[in-house]
């Protein structure tokens, strides 16, 4: 019994290690009068640029935005060269 729950633990780090973080950068609109902006999220689930699509359009329309387009989706090691860009948009939706 040690032996299961021993491998039932390895496989839960390993399945928690393997979910990397995700983020996509992104461009945004306001009309009347027009607004742009560049921002970075973080991403859900499957790191895809349409999955990000899909929760960016939901989020930023909360905030009164409009989706552009997804340039593209990243793990942590993009993030930091990106946050001096993003300026009030890094991580906020």
């Amino acid at each position: 019994m040690k032996h299961l729950s021993f491998t039932f633990m390895i496989l839960l780090f390993g399945a928690s290690m393997a979910q990397a973080a995700c983020y996509a950068d992104y461009k945004a609109k306001q009309d009347n009068p027009l607004r742009l902006h560049y921002g970075v999220a973080e991403v859900q689930g499957d790191c895809s640029v349409s999955s990000a699509e899909g929760q960016l359009r939901q989020r930023l329309a909360g905030g009164g935005w409009q989706l552009l387009n997804v340039l593209g989706v990243f793990d942590d090691a993009g993030l930091d060269g990106r946050k001096d860009s993003a300026g009030e948009y890094f991580l906020r939706y």
